[in-house]
């Protein structure tokens, strides 16, 4: 099983009615289970975890709502969210006691790293795949993220 269907079964699962999936094809074995359970692989091949290391999150297109009532501002025309490559745990900084990587209003560099997802005890820089500016900071350092969820607006430069 290659990363590009393990991400689709993924994707599948978490749109569905099922509260667990376990499937095991040769060595290989994966679980996924919802209500705060991540996916745990039985034995994931050091490849697949090497190939999702040095992805970066796919920018998907921002939801532009209409301004509310309330007075909130509208998004900007080039509003993306860039979305967890992963599941795994999202962490601000490099270390407990470091200065988080990115803030809300940083301007960013593409390759700039923005955060650390843990999974499987490897930490993984994601990284800036364009130039932007930080609107919005979505997950709580420390908070388990799943896959294609979203972690950051950004405004595009």
């Amino acid at each position: 099983m290659n990363l590009k269907e393990i991400k689709d079964l993924i994707k599948v699962f978490n749109n569905s009615n099922l509260s667990k999936l376990k499937i095991e094809e040769g060595d290989f074995g994966l679980t996924l289970e919802k209500g705060g359970s991540a996916a745990v692989p039985a034995a994931a091949p050091q490849a697949a975890a090497a190939q999702s290391a040095t992805q970066a999150a796919a920018p998907a297109p921002a939801a532009n709502a209409a301004p509310a009532e309330s007075g909130e501002k509208a998004l900007p025309d080039n509003a993306v969210y860039i979305t967890s490559p992963m599941v795994g745990t999202f962490y601000r900084s490099p270390s407990p006691d470091s200065p988080p990587f990115v803030k809300v209003g940083d301007k960013v560099k593409r390759g700039q790293t923005l955060c650390i997802l843990e999974a499987m005890k490897i930490m993984n820089e994601l990284e800036a795949e364009f130039d932007c500016k930080i609107l919005d900071i979505l997950v709580e350092d420390g908070q388990p993220v799943e896959y294609d969820m979203p972690l950051f607006l950004v405004e595009k430069l």
